[in-house]
């Protein structure tokens, strides 16, 4: 989630898969819940900026999730998200264990503060 400016991400909470349904109904909860504006999902393109296989599930996903919710979703590249969610959690100093528990969450966040700089450097002054 971001603050309410749009400016910090932060990690809020994991969603374990459950089945489709109950996953798409805690997405759906999360997001009516802190009020937001736009759910961001990671879309994995291809090194080379194809849609493979995972991207097309992941839109498949999306494409499902959006009649159970009013809010808006949109993709966003997560190439290399991991790679800096596993940088800033050694950096912080979290052993090894810490850090596979801790990677998804911090990915996401990783990936929405991404979106959030992005679309700040293109705002208006």
């Amino acid at each position: 989630m971001s603050d309410p400016d749009g400016v910090l991400a932060s990690p809020v909470a994991v969603v374990e898969r459950r089945g489709t349904l109950l996953d798409f109904r805690a997405i759906a909860d999360l997001a009516e819940a802190h009020e937001v504006a736009r759910i961001i999902v990671g879309l994995p393109i291809s090194l080379n900026g194809s849609i493979g296989p995972q991207a097309q599930r992941v839109l498949a996903f999306i494409e499902e999730l959006r009649p159970l919710t009013p809010v808006p979703i949109e993709t966003w590249d997560e190439r290399y998200t991991s790679v800096a969610a596993e940088d800033l959690l050694r950096q912080a100093g979290l052993s090894p264990a810490k850090r596979r528990q801790r990677i998804d969450s911090a990915a996401a966040a990783v990936l929405l503060q991404d979106y959030l700089d992005s679309h700040h450097a293109k705002a208006p002054p």
